[in-house]
């Protein structure tokens, strides 16, 4: 064959195969729907104040060491309300209980931080008081009294 017919030959034939030329191959591959989960986070379970309440007696019930009783304090605390007497006298029961003195202050300033005015402080102080006394927890007011 001369070079002339060969590039005669070659001129006819594409050298690419286009998706016309190429033969058809299906692969038969059943649909299958994907499963997605989809997350409504509005469409949880909200919590009234007395299970939120209910749940952090137990919490405080069940405290075995500081960890525990400072961990849950933060919980009960990071919500955007006031933890009932109840839990705070659980609370303070707790800590009394690991024998955690400076946690016990502390909640009485956690306390004092959540509510919106001094009145609501003071009534918490009148309800908790005979606890206070009975567990030896100062306030931080009386420990650092300001200096005028």
């Amino acid at each position: 064959m001369t070079s002339t017919s060969f590039l005669r030959l070659a001129a006819r034939q594409p050298l690419l195969r286009t998706s016309a030329t190429l033969p058809r191959l299906v692969a038969v591959v059943p649909r299958v729907r994907a499963k997605t989960s989809l997350r409504f986070y509005s469409e949880g379970h909200e919590e009234s104040f007395e299970e939120f309440t209910a749940r952090y007696e137990k919490e405080f019930e069940n405290v075995n060491d500081v960890f525990e009783l400072q961990r849950n304090l933060n919980n009960a605390f990071a919500y955007d309300l006031v933890p009932s007497p109840s839990v705070i006298v659980a609370a303070l029961k707790a800590a009394r209980r690991v024998n955690d003195f400076p946690t016990a202050v502390r909640i009485f300033e956690g306390i004092k931080a959540k509510v919106e005015n001094k009145q609501q402080y003071q009534q918490y102080l009148d309800e908790l008081k005979d606890l206070r006394e009975e567990l030896g927890v100062a306030l931080v007011e009386d420990l650092y009294p300001e200096s005028k």
